[in-house]
């Protein structure tokens, strides 16, 4: 099955479901879908490590996870909202809260090594709780893309909707990607089809950590 990795270069090259589509969705859903993928499925930690457990991945997204133990699980998600504005050049949007409630906001000079250097202190001082403070609580029937899953906490834990398909029932699956503890890259997690999980109320089982639909955020 990893096999047939080499052949997706992007998150939307990944066939749906069969009897699925791919939904229309806005740049954020957009630019995640346009994730771009690497022909290796190995997960490897900030430290050139491979991550213990390989069996988690479905694959593994082409962007840096750095040399420090930084970009964890809320980490990951906030890197790729941030690269998002950056890319949008939205950059006074680009801000995220402490969970001591001090306001981390990415400041001129806007260029990508200043980003970088800007989200290694947000790495430092927020983190899972902080986050969740920050999102909107959302019901999973109207999950989109961009939305996360996440239990706040010491640590918590963090997913994110990167793809999302629909049935002609109206019936959905999506999509979730993660980085973990130590940090490492950011992953597509094995679901139960494939990477694709259902979209309904209830238990939801990733291959490292158990959610409940209640625990739908988005920003």
């Amino acid at each position: 099955m990893l096999l047939l990795l080499f052949l997706f270069n992007f998150i939307a090259e990944i066939p749906a479901p069969s009897g699925y589509q791919r939904v229309p969705t806005d740049a954020w859903g957009i630019y995640l879908r346009q994730l771009p993928l690497k022909k290796d499925a190995t997960v490897y930690l900030y430290n050139g490590e491979k991550k213990r457990n390989q069996s988690a991945q479905y694959a593994v997204v082409d962007l840096s996870v750095g040399k420090r133990d930084l970009q964890q699980c809320a980490d990951a998600v906030m890197r790729l909202r941030a690269e998002y504005l950056y890319a949008q050049k939205r950059y006074q949007q680009i801000a995220f809260t402490s969970n001591a409630g001090k306001v981390y906001r990415f400041t001129a000079p806007y260029t990508h090594e200043h980003l970088m250097q800007y989200l290694t202190e947000v790495f430092t001082y927020c983190n899972s709780a902080s986050l969740e403070k920050e999102l909107k609580p959302k019901d999973i029937r109207n999950i989109s893309i961009g939305d996360v899953f996440i239990r706040g906490g010491f640590p918590g834990h963090v997913v994110i909707v990167v793809d999302l398909v629909q049935d002609a029932k109206g019936n959905k699956r999506f999509m979730l990607a993660q980085s973990y503890m130590p940090a490492q890259d950011i992953h597509l997690l094995k679901g139960e089809m494939g990477p694709w999980y259902s979209a309904e109320e209830g238990v939801i089982n990733t291959p490292e950590y158990t959610f409940h639909s209640s625990q739908l955020r988005s920003f």
